[in-house]
């Protein structure tokens, strides 16, 4: 088995990605024949219900990490909430699955935004490079607010 820290996790979903704030998460390559990796996430309460939603529902999710390094690109899983428990005003989620092999091509959509702001040049790869550390989201990953 393989450890690693968890510095950032989404759930994509139809209308854009549900990012939820980390106090702390390990995700671990169990190394087994069945190629699962178990996911620890220690979230906010405010996120059981959905949590508790997609436990009984045993919903497939996909989810986006960041593993190690800020500057990672992340990682796609396949996953499934299997428990949660509350930890004082926290709790902490359990999910299993399987990393999805498709690349998220994060480089090449940062690229075109960028493009389609009118950079070019020095400035260009100033604010690539910068956004390549940063990992801002992307205008097609946002979810629209709520009316």
């Amino acid at each position: 088995m393989k450890t690693f820290k968890m510095l950032s996790v989404e759930v994509v979903q139809d209308e854009g990605v549900l990012p939820f704030p980390l106090y702390d998460g390990i995700i671990i390559n169990q190394e087994n024949s069945h190629r699962l990796w178990v996911l620890e996430l220690f979230i906010d309460e405010k996120y059981k219900d959905i949590m508790e939603q997609w436990k009984v529902e045993k919903k497939v999710l996909t989810a986006r990490v960041v593993i190690s390094y800020p500057g990672n690109e992340p990682a796609s899983f396949i996953v499934a909430v299997e428990d949660w428990r509350q930890i004082g005003d926290r709790i902490s989620v359990l999910m299993k699955g399987r990393l999805k092999r498709a690349r998220s091509k994060y480089a090449e959509h940062l690229l075109e935004e960028l493009l389609e702001e009118g950079f070019e040049g020095d400035e260009l790869l100033e604010q690539f490079e910068t956004g390549m550390w940063d990992r801002p989201k992307l205008r097609r990953d946002q979810i629209p607010p709520e009316d």
